[in-house]
């Protein structure tokens, strides 16, 4: 497998351990999605997003909701009920990933990481995208590192952080056919050592944009949690040419914060330290309804943007929530419509 291409500054040499980690958990993940969704995607291959497609297929019955564009007027003239005429999707099909590890992903309150989650969302798009000749790529980033400061009252490194040279840390990893160069592509994501500070996530989804490529899917993978004014048009620009998947991971404690006193948070994107009193009710209630806002906010820009939306939180299955939602996309399919 050729050497991924890095923008700016690469990434710090993986520690042995980290490594080991990352390897038992891509292993299990991938025992856990070759179980669970091979199969899902039998006969004829339409995408984990299906779409129009451009190959002709067969006609059947126009239903409310179909696309009059693709109105078979033979059909409907011979049978005087109005047909459409079903397409399928190319079979050698691209998909890039936009992989979002900045720090605030290496956080996790339930069963999972939100980084493990991360990496079990591109294993599962992997194997159900990985076949036939198909291609995945991915563009993964993470933060530019903390710069040097004092520390402070309020402000201190930990030690797991140490200083890293400013500046984005983004690697675009070429798309390639084959399971073999896909387990390669696996290991790279789950080998990235999350960097301090968050990643720009617009340039990232941007670098998806560039060069122009060939219509596709495009999987989006965050918790989204950058200022919404920052990815909301490189995601509706990304959109126009591809089908678009936006994936938003999310752990229990964003939402909500429990009663258990004073709490002494610390931001993994600047490594300053706050002092919360959780067992104010008035303080609960207020994070919960931010918290709720700024995800109706995401999901706003989502929607906007044209984007499947595929929520996946820490303390549920989230293989489960991944079966459904692809269901979910084939029975719409089924019903004529592409979202």
């Amino acid at each position: 497998m050729a050497r991924p291409a890095v923008t700016g500054p690469g990434p710090a040499p993986v520690a042995p351990e980290e490594s080991a980690r990352a390897e038992a958990v891509l292993g299990r993940l991938q025992l856990l999605v070759t179980r669970k969704l091979d199969g899902l995607l039998q006969g004829d291959y339409v995408g984990l997003l299906p779409g129009p497609g451009s190959e002709a297929g067969e006609s059947r019955e126009y239903r409310p909701g179909d696309d009059v564009r693709r109105m078979d007027w033979p059909v409907t003239a011979r049978t005087t009920l109005p047909h459409v005429r079903r397409t399928v999707a190319d079979r050698e099909l691209e998909t890039w990933m936009a992989i979002d590890l900045s720090a605030s992903l290496d956080f996790g309150t339930a069963r999972w990481l939100k980084r493990d989650l991360v990496v079990a969302a591109a294993t599962a798009i992997t194997h159900l995208t990985a076949r036939g000749g198909n291609r995945v790529g991915a563009v993964v980033g993470t933060g530019p590192g903390l710069p040097e400061r004092k520390p402070g009252r309020w402000w201190r490194r930990p030690a797991a952080q140490p200083a890293a040279p400013p500046g984005p840390a983004m690697v675009r990893m070429p798309a390639r056919p084959g399971r073999k160069e896909a387990q390669g592509l696996l290991r790279a994501i789950a080998r990235t050592p999350i960097r301090p500070g968050r990643a720009d996530l617009g340039e990232l989804i941007d670098m998806l944009n560039r060069p122009p490529r060939r219509r596709g899917v495009a999987v989006v993978i965050s918790d989204f949690l950058a200022p919404v004014e920052g990815w909301a048009r490189p995601l509706r620009k990304l959109g126009v040419r591809h089908d678009v998947l936006a994936i938003e991971v999310v752990d229990p404690r964003e939402l909500e914060l429990p009663d258990v006193g004073v709490l002494t948070l610390a931001d993994p994107e600047t490594g300053e330290l706050h002092e919360v009193q959780t067992a104010d009710p008035k303080l609960r209630r207020r994070y919960a309804e931010a918290a709720g806002e700024q995800r109706a906010g995401i999901a706003r820009a989502l929607r906007a943007a044209g984007a499947a939306h595929l929520r996946l939180r820490t303390d549920t299955d989230w293989l489960l929530d991944m079966v459904r939602f692809v269901a979910a996309q084939r029975h719409a399919r089924t019903r004529g419509t592409t979202r």
